[in-house]
This record gives structure tokens, C-alpha cells and sequence, in this order.
């Protein structure tokens, strides 16, 4: 039963859900300006650095699916509490790593503490208010957090790293999270008797070390090559683990993710969107602050500010235009117009040159993605719970969820590994100096990233707007 607290102030659920939604959202993209002070430090190779950010996302999407399950037979609230103690305990082991596997344990952690997070906070703003206009101003108030979340990560960032260092940007985390913990049992309405089933561990271990054997390949890729034995052996086991999951779910009594989900079109065609538009928005990020601070020496500091563009847009965009937008065209199409303005700001960074200037090169690009990441995001959150049923609201939140991270870390493997072959090849050549070659991989990867973009697109009117169409009439 909601308590007369919750009653009294939704506001403040909404305010406590989505401050739990930020502070996971942030920490795929904090790591991202301190990354050139990690690798001094800790004396990691160059393409180390990307497991420092996919290691957590890659646990957050594979696990996702069994925090959606979790939540819906023990309680939303119980989980969202379970995973706030988890997220916060495994930020101050990651501020206190001296090397790189406890470091990359800790960031595994927060991806398994996160994975509890973010499905609950899904299913309890959906139980809070009723499917209709609340609801979507609510979802509408997510989706702006949550796009502007890891833009201003990355801006919170480099504060943190040039003043305090680059251990503050973990533990940050844990007085918040030590709040949350104190404030959510207040406002935010009990769960009901635990629900009898069971949890599909199998089937999130399979899909999770598929998806980290496919990235590993992606990431072998670059100094051994595609027809390498490592590499192939790689993939091919990541393939055969996902091929495990897929049995799995069809043969599981209680799978982590019903088959018959796939069946919701609109669902579907929102996932799919998701991944693309995440897959080239944490690339982007990515790279953008490796070739700021490593071409065109910025320090942490100015590299956070710089992304104060795509921040600033971002939340604007996501808290005034994409909810007109979508009352006015709906879904599908805010989802392509989105994708369409970060195809833009891409094809712009990609002409970039190595001497770039901020307000020439970089602003214009970093404007429209902002504008892109923002109605995506919103679009994408909304159209994946058009006609769920509550009891499910937990797994359908958890599958949105797992399609944003995936395609983020899949599209972070692929754009860092395109960049870093491209820069590699042009320094084997001789033809061009470090900078212009890091330059180069920088252009190659930021045309990668405006390809799924494109796909994104096109994902969006062929086959999301076509789903939102179906869904409103047999509403």
C-alpha cells in the first residue's frame, strides 16, 4: 500500500527514482575525461582504457534482464535498496584501486549493483502513476535525466579529476547513495509478499560472458586481425554462449526474459533504436575526450567543460522539445529526428582537423548531438511501454535498459578499435606524426559511429513508427 508520504509528494519519488537513474547513467560516462589520468597513474595501455568503461556496462546490460526478473518476484523497492548498497560499497573499492584488475572488479560490481538499479526504478515510476499523460510526463522526466546524465558526467568529470583527482570520481557516489539509502524507504511505497519463482541465473551468465567474449574478439581485432585464432576463437565462443542463452530461455521455466516479449513490436522496435542510438553516443564520448586531451592537449578540466554543449543541450532539449515533439508526431519519428541531428553532429566532427578549435570544429558537433542523445532517449523510454502490462513492467524496463548499454559498450569496442587500427596504420606508414594519426582514427570512428546512427533512423520510421501505429490502434 503507498504510503501517505508517497501520496503527498510524488514529486519526491519522482526526484529520489530518477536520482538513482542519474547516478548509474553517470557513471558510464565519468570515467571518460579521467581516463588519460587513469593510464598515467595506473600505467595501462592504451586499449585497456576501454574495459575501464565497458567492463561496467557490459555487466550492467548482461545482468539487466535478471535485475528486471529479481525485481518482479522479490520486490522493486527491496532490489532498488539491495542495489544502492552494492553500487555505493563497489564505488569506494574502485576510488581506492592501485591497479588495473581491482579497478576493473570494482567498475564489474557497480555493474552488478546498477543492473538491480535501474529495472526497479523503471517499475516503480510505471506502479506510481497511471499510463496516460502522468505517466508520460514522469517517463518524459526520466528520459531527460537519464540523457543528460551521461553528458554531464563527463563534465562532472573533469571538475573532479583536475581538482580532486581522479579517485573522486567514485567516490562521489557514496554519500549520495548513502542518502538514497536513508530517504527511499520513506517515500517510496513497500513491497508486497515476495512472489514464489525462481531466477534465471543461467541464462544472464550465459548472455553476459557471450557479449564480453564478442568485445574481447572486437578488441583483439586491432593487434591480431580478423583472421587471427585468438580472434575468431573469441567470437565464435561468444557466439556459441549467446546461442547457449537463446536455448536456455526457450527450455527455462521462469526464463530472465520470456521469448514472447520479443512479440511486443513496439517493445522490439524500441530496444533495437536504443542500442543503435547508445552505441555511437558512448562512442562518441569515448573518443571525443581522448582526442581532446591527447591531440589537442586540453586539460581535464577543459575537456569537461567543453562537453557543457552537449550537456546543456541536452537536458534543455529533453525537458522542453522532445515532450512536445512527441505529443505532436509520437514516438517513432522524435526517435528519427534525433538520430538525424546526431548523424549531423558526427559527419561534422568527422572533418575535424588536428589543430581543431573548440567553437569551429568541436561546438556545432557537440550541439547536435546533445539535441540527438535527448529526443532519443526520451522517445526510445516512452515507446518501450506502450501497452505493458504492470506485472512485466520490471522485465520490459530491464530489456530498454539492456539494449542501451549493450549498444553502447558493442558500439564503444567497435568505434575504439576502427580508431585505434586507423591511427596505428598511419603511424606504420610514416606519413603522418602521432597527432595527425590519432586524428585520423578519431574521423574513422566518428564515421562509424554516424553509420549507426543512420541505421538508428531508419530503425525508427520503418519499424518503430510502424509498431507505435499498430499499438494505438488496437489500444
Amino acid at each position: 500500500m503507498v504510503n501517505q508520504a508517497t501520496r503527498s509528494r510524488p514529486g519526491l519519488l519522482l526526484a529520489l527514482v530518477c536520482g538513482a537513474q542519474f547516478m548509474i547513467t553517470l557513471d558510464i560516462a565519468i570515467v571518460n575525461v579521467a581516463l588519460p589520468s587513469i593510464q598515467s597513474e595506473l600505467r595501462l595501455d592504451q586499449p585497456d582504457l576501454q574495459w575501464v568503461v565497458i567492463t561496467y556496462v557490459l555487466v550492467l546490460g548482461g545482468l539487466l534482464l535478471l535485475g528486471g526478473r529479481a525485481g518482479d518476484l522479490f520486490g522493486h523497492r527491496r532490489m532498488l535498496l539491495v542495489g544502492l548498497g552494492v553500487f555505493s560499497a563497489a564505488s569506494l573499492t574502485a576510488g581506492l584501486s592501485g591497479s588495473f584488475a581491482p579497478l576493473v572488479a570494482s567498475r564489474a560490481a557497480q555493474g552488478v549493483g546498477a543492473a538491480l538499479i535501474a529495472p526497479a526504478v523503471l517499475a516503480v515510476l510505471v506502479g506510481a502513476f497511471a499510463e496516460g499523460s502522468a505517466r508520460n510526463r514522469a517517463l518524459g522526466t526520466l528520459g531527460a535525466v537519464s540523457g543528460s546524465a551521461a553528458s554531464v558526467g563527463v563534465v562532472v568529470s573533469g571538475v573532479l579529476t583536475a581538482s580532486a583527482g581522479w579517485e573522486w570520481i567514485f567516490y562521489i557516489n557514496v554519500p549520495v547513495g548513502v542518502a538514497m539509502l536513508a530517504l527511499i524507504p520513506r517515500y517510496v511505497p513497500a513491497d508486497g509478499a515476495p512472489t514464489r519463482g525462481r531466477a534465471d541465473i543461467a541464462g544472464a551468465v550465459t548472455v553476459t560472458a557471450g557479449l564480453t567474449a564478442i568485445v574481447y574478439a572486437i578488441n583483439r581485432s586491432v593487434d591480431d586481425g580478423w583472421t587471427a585464432a585468438s580472434t575468431i576463437g573469441f567470437l565464435a565462443a561468444g557466439l556459441a554462449a549467446l546461442a547457449a542463452f537463446v536455448r536456455i530461455e526457450r527450455r527455462a521455466a521462469v526464463p530472465v526474459v520470456p521469448l514472447a516479449m520479443f512479440r511486443r513490436p513496439t517493445l522490439s522496435a524500441a530496444n533495437l533504436c536504443a542500442a543503435l542510438a547508445y552505441a555511437a553516443f558512448f562512442a562518441t564520448i569515448f573518443q571525443a575526450s581522448l582526442f581532446m586531451q591527447q591531440v589537442l592537449g586540453y586539460s581535464a578540466l577543459r575537456t569537461g567543460v567543453a562537453y557543457l554543449a552537449i550537456a546543456a543541450t541536452a537536458l534543455l532539449t529533453a525537458a522542453g522539445l522532445a515532450p512536445r515533439l512527441l505529443a505532436r508526431v509520437g514516438a517513432g519519428w522524435t526517435l528519427a529526428a534525433g538520430q538525424i541531428s546526431t548523424a549531423a553532429g558526427l559527419l561534422w566532427l568527422a572533418r575535424v582537423p588536428a589543430d581543431a578549435g573548440y567553437w569551429a570544429d568541436l561546438f556545432p558537433g557537440f550541439v547536435l548531438v546533445g539535441v540527438g542523445v535527448a529526443l532519443s532517449s526520451v522517445a526510445a523510454q516512452v515507446a518501450a511501454f506502450i501497452g505493458v502490462p504492470r506485472e512485466v513492467s520490471g522485465l520490459a524496463g530491464g530489456m530498454v535498459e539492456t539494449s542501451r548499454e549493450i549498444g553502447g559498450a558493442l558500439g564503444t569496442a567497435i568505434v575504439a578499435s576502427v580508431a585505434i587500427a586507423t591511427a596505428a596504420t598511419a603511424l606504420r606508414t610514416g606519413d603522418a606524426s602521432p597527432a595527425a594519426a590519432l586524428t585520423d582514427g578519431f574521423r574513422r570512428g566518428s564515421l562509424v559511429a554516424a553509420g549507426f546512427t543512420v541505421a538508428g533512423a531508419l530503425a525508427a520510421v520503418m519499424v518503430l513508427r510502424r509498431a507505435e501505429r499498430s499499438a494505438t490502434v488496437h489500444h
